[in-house]
């Protein structure tokens, strides 16, 4: 009786098994992430400080991942085992200048003209409910990060735009590395007004490097429709992103998010100067925090977001805070 027993549920248990496999393998996400991030304070009819920043990124597929990095990945202190792993490569440039563009030499009381040209290497696990982060940026800051050339270029399509003069002050050329990591906690509460999702996503973080060495701490409140679809909309660093990738269970979804972070800063280049060499600089604030809010879209393989992002003053003879708007898109394939 009892052989006859586990003949009847040998099918049953091999059924279960094959309905979790299967289960799991739609869990995995085939397909890569394209983004293109544009920043720039012309949002809101600005043109100075951080003035304009640009990046390009690419997520892989999770199936991309060879079983030599995952195994390696295990020895990364801050991941959880288990996790959907992703690489990233992505390439930008952030363009810092000073209040008045007209001054041949610029004003020592104010930012410096800055610019950082980098490439960002990144790992990213996940969980659906904990996403972990990596990333190494490698690049250069002053004259080779191209800043001036690229902003007299922009400058020349747009009527009326200031010529800056002061970009023979900018800080020195100079290696730039660092080391970031954030992680983010998804649905750690959840309500439904209205039949609308609402999650509140905390995260924590850091930035070790000659660029940007700081420790951060904050979280995004989201409102609307397939919300689990991402952790936020990516933004340029060092300001606080959500996740260059996506994967959306619903044709259509949106959120409306706002968030907020503070950071314990220790070093900022393009406040401090260079690090080796003489340059321009100005004292910094050690505190300071950002405001955001926005919207985001998802249709099919395309997500569209913007951001405005409100900062304290990040030096002391700063006249006033800062604002600018940052645009995403990203496209899955």
């Amino acid at each position: 009786m009892k052989n006859v027993k586990n003949l009847f549920l040998l099918p049953i248990i091999s059924a279960l098994i094959a309905i979790s496999f299967s289960a799991s393998a739609e869990e995995i996400d085939e397909k890569g992430i394209l983004t293109v991030s544009y920043e720039n304070d012309v949002f809101v009819g600005r043109d100075s400080h951080y003035t304009n920043g640009f990046r390009l990124s690419y997520i892989s597929p999770e199936t991309e991942v060879t079983k030599w990095f995952e195994n390696t990945t295990r020895y990364v202190p801050f991941f959880l085992q288990g996790g959907n792993k992703r690489l990233g490569f992505a390439i930008g440039q952030n363009m810092y200048t000073p209040l008045d563009l007209t001054r041949a030499v610029p004003d020592p009381l104010d930012r410096p003209y800055a610019g950082w040209l980098h490439a960002d290497f990144s790992v990213t696990s996940d969980t659906d409910k904990r996403l972990d982060s990596l990333e190494l940026s490698l690049g250069m800051v002053g004259p080779a990060s191209l800043a001036g050339q690229t902003q007299d270029f922009i400058h020349s399509f747009v009527p009326d735009a200031q010529e800056p003069q002061g970009w023979d002050y900018q800080i020195e050329n100079e290696p730039a590395i660092m080391l970031s990591y954030q992680r983010k906690w998804k649905n750690t509460w959840q309500a439904t007004p209205f039949g609308l999702g609402t999650d509140f996503i905390p995260h924590i973080g850091f930035s070790a490097g000659n660029v940007f060495t700081h420790a951060a701490l904050g979280g995004t409140l989201r409102l609307g429709q397939d919300l689990p679809s991402d952790y936020g909309p990516p933004i340029i660093r060092p300001s606080f992103g959500g996740s260059d990738f996506f994967h959306p269970s619903s044709d259509f979804g949106w959120y409306l998010f706002t968030g907020l972070e503070g950071r314990a800063v220790a070093r900022n280049i393009f406040l401090d100067g260079n690090s080796f060499s003489d340059s321009a600089e100005v004292d910094k604030e050690y505190l300071v925090g950002d405001l955001q809010m926005g919207v985001a879209v998802t249709w099919e393989n395309t997500r569209l977001s913007y951001t405005h992002i409100f900062k304290t003053k990040e030096f002391r003879t700063q006249d006033s805070n800062d604002n600018f708007g940052s645009l995403n898109l990203s496209m899955r394939f």
